[in-house]
């Protein structure tokens, strides 16, 4: 059966396996099999600028193959006295830069106004602009916590600045074992030529096991897999360089009051990328 360019093809080990349109060929992969994260590609950091290295600083792990984020019960705030509601975060990216302090050049400002507190050096890992990236991940999260891959644009230009998102999973959203609402689509932010264009959409999957979540896009449009199965399809998606951006969130105001031990969690098999 042919999803938008991907056909489904066997089923292994209750995954199942996408075999890849034609003309594409693998041109990033991080399994995570070393004993460190390849910072090269990776900053263990979430949006540093508007906080800073030391509060954005990513927990993580590399443990049988996977990357572990986490967030443990000690973790602080992020940006403690501006980001409303208050918010945790250990995620990864594979870009930054930012003006100098006081200014207001940065990536994914959260308000308008913001300025950089610390200013960062220019990095790019991964950058691509079309093609294929695939993850495979479990979650696991509770009521107050969430998970998330997005591509983000680098923003060297305010309106370069558009995400794809390939997945948000709340844990509101969930039913433990039984389904969840994958949030999947385009958030246009400052770029007029991206209209927003997103859902969460109810699956039958169990997020504490192993699915993959994709994204297929191009100049025309983008669609969005889980397990092969064609979920979403966008028209007109971004096509300059984006930055990959994986995390765990945990929202503090949300606590049922009997959860403040609880530890989320996004462990990833591993991170592909095809382009043509």
């Amino acid at each position: 059966m042919q999803f938008g360019g991907l056909r489904r093809s066997a089923v292994t080990g209750g995954v199942v396996v996408a075999q890849l349109p034609d003309g594409l060929r693998l041109v990033f992969e991080d399994d995570f099999d070393k004993p460190d994260l390849n910072l090269a590609t990776w900053l263990p950091h979430y949006l540093p600028a508007w906080s800073s290295r030391a509060a954005s600083a990513a927990t993580y792990e590399i443990q049988n193959s996977c990357l572990q984020l986490s967030i443990p019960p000690e973790q602080g705030l992020w940006c403690a006295d501006d980001h409303q509601p208050p918010l945790r975060v250990s995620g990864i990216q594979s870009g930054n830069f930012s003006g100098p302090v006081a200014s207001t050049v940065g990536q994914q400002p959260f308000r308008t106004g913001l300025t950089v507190r610390e200013e960062q050096e220019t990095f790019w890992g991964w950058t691509p602009d079309h093609g294929y990236l695939e993850m495979l991940a479990r979650a696991v999260i509770t009521r107050r916590s969430m998970v998330a891959l997005w591509l983000a644009g680098i923003e060297d230009r305010p309106e370069r600045s558009a995400e794809i998102c390939v997945t948000e999973i709340f844990g509101k959203a969930i039913t433990p074992g039984e389904s969840a609402a994958v949030g999947l689509g385009l958030h246009p932010f400052r770029d007029p030529a991206v209209t927003e264009d997103f859902a969460a959409v109810p699956l039958p999957i169990d997020v504490s096991q192993f699915h993959r979540y994709a994204v297929f896009w191009h100049a025309d449009s983008a669609e969005f897999f889980v397990d092969g199965d064609l979920v979403r399809s966008c028209r007109r998606p971004p096509s300059y360089p984006m930055q990959i951006m994986l995390a765990v969130f945990d929202f503090p105001e949300e606590s049922t009051g009997d959860d403040s031990a609880a530890v989320p969690r996004l462990i990833v098999d591993y991170l592909r990328g095809y382009a043509r």
